[in-house]
């Protein structure tokens, strides 16, 4: 009678288990109150109880900052290869196909041309779900293109940086992309445009050290990461403590390298009234 109880409960437990889909609350990171992931989103991906900005990929970001259905993708034949055959772990190319089926990105950028409350942009974003977002040769060539159609349609500019750094399955091909993507803003510059750089969380390695630190206008998004190196290995380099909240958007914008920080929500309202009061 006793044996059978217990396990009629357990079935309940069960069942009762199942009702709940997998998925639908999730732990904020920063506050650590459990969420209501559809309220999250509806939020802009942000914590309802903290605003603790959750990392998001380049088609939500479009999403985000562009006027409905007014952006126009560019570029989207690009892929990359493996002319150095390398291996680690496993092969480059294995790496490429496993993130390629996953199918939330075919590279580590998206970038087209929109409309941001009425103002027409060329607009490029690097996108987590792809390699963290790390800058190789294809999301170098992107990120040029992107550079240069808006020097050819005197259009203003907007990358949104978020990126593990330069690719290293891709060694020196990948660190040439920092020369192409600087020389490729020169000439913008030299043209008069208009180049925002919104920085989220990670911006780090080699796309720190070139296109994301050379906007005429630079913009972070709240507790974001930004540097070069990892913290730590900083730490342990010049053996010393470092200042609280090293590194993060808010440090920066006291040091001078960050202009504003904006939280996701006012952030498609900072880039239109930028691009008025720029002229363009």
């Amino acid at each position: 009678m006793t044996k059978t109880a217990n396990r009629s409960w357990t079935e309940v437990k069960v069942q009762r288990r199942n009702v709940i889909p997998e998925g639908l609350w999730l732990r904020c990171p920063s506050c650590e109150q459990m969420v209501y992931r559809k309220q999250m989103e509806a939020n802009l991906h942000c914590c309802p109880e903290c605003q603790h900005h959750f990392r998001i990929g380049a088609a939500e970001r479009v999403r985000q900052l562009t006027d409905p259905n007014t952006f126009e993708p560019m570029f989207t034949g690009l892929r990359s290869t493996d002319p150095l055959k390398f291996k680690d772990l496993k092969p480059y190319a294995d790496r490429l196909k496993a993130e390629a089926a996953k199918g939330e990105a075919f590279e580590a950028c998206l970038a087209g041309t929109g409309f941001i409350k009425g103002r027409a942009a060329m607009l490029a974003c690097l996108d987590l779900s792809f390699m963290m977002g790390s800058m190789g040769s294809v999301v170098g060539e992107m990120v040029t293109r992107s550079i240069e159609t808006a020097t050819e349609r005197d259009l203003p500019l907007i990358v949104v940086s978020c990126s593990g750094g330069a690719r290293m399955q891709e060694s020196g091909l990948s660190l040439m992309q920092m020369a192409k993507t600087s020389a490729a803003l020169a000439r913008f510059h030299d043209k008069g445009g208009l180049f925002i750089s919104v920085m989220t969380d990670p911006t780090t390695g080699g796309v720190t050290a070139s296109f994301a630190m050379l906007g005429d206008i630079h913009f972070a998004e709240p507790k974001a990461l930004i540097g070069f190196a990892g913290p730590r290995v900083i730490q342990q380099t010049i053996r010393q403590d470092l200042p609280e909240g090293f590194q993060r958007a808010e440090y920066l914008l006291s040091a001078g390298i960050v202009d504003r920080v904006v939280s996701r929500h006012q952030l498609r309202n900072e880039l239109a009234r930028v691009i008025d009061y720029c002229g363009k």
